[in-house]
């Protein structure tokens, strides 16, 4: 498949593109936060990548956010009322990290790159990530029996895992 055939916008059409960005703009419209920050809509090649308090938030204001939404569900209630309105459109929709959820055509999620590793002829696939369980972004590929997954809360957590199975680990066991 060539990359440009890729991009979602050739995928998903203009009409369907601009429904769901009005929707989703219409929606955070609604939502009252203690604070929101710039780039709310975050559109990319293969997604579209919504936070309801702006990518442009510090630290801070993401841990705030990330607690308050761990009270509120307020990404979760978000998502739920994009898959009531788009419903049979073919979109997927998966939580990322702690501020944003994406939006991409149904089997555009991670397990995208796996056949391009499988034909490199590989003899297995490790994969690290934080959001592992069911509506993570994480969880598509995770689950997927082509690899070797973990779940991690860090980047320091992914190099001690891999210190430990191949640097470490004895000769013919990584």
């Amino acid at each position: 498949m060539r990359k440009e055939s890729l991009a979602i916008q050739n995928h998903l059409g203009e009409e369907l593109l601009q429904d769901l960005i009005n929707f989703c703009l219409s929606y955070m419209g609604l939502i009252k936060l203690p604070k929101k920050r710039g780039t709310f809509i975050e559109f990319r090649n293969g997604m579209i990548n919504i936070s309801p308090i702006g990518r442009s938030c510090t630290l801070e204001e993401r841990i705030e956010f990330s607690e308050i939404d761990k009270r509120e569900k307020i990404r979760e209630k978000f998502v739920a009322a994009l898959q009531e309105e788009f419903a049979g459109k073919g979109l997927q929709f998966t939580r990322g990290g702690l501020i944003s959820f994406d939006i991409f055509p149904e089997g555009w999620d991670k397990r995208l790159c796996l056949d391009v590793l499988e034909q490199e002829g590989l003899d297995a696939i490790y994969f690290f990530g934080n959001e592992t369980s069911l509506g993570g972004n994480d969880y598509e590929i995770f689950e997927d029996p082509r690899t070797i997954s973990f779940t991690v809360c860090s980047p320091e957590d992914t190099a001690r895992l891999c210190r430990e199975m191949f640097v470490n680990a004895p000769p013919n066991e990584a």
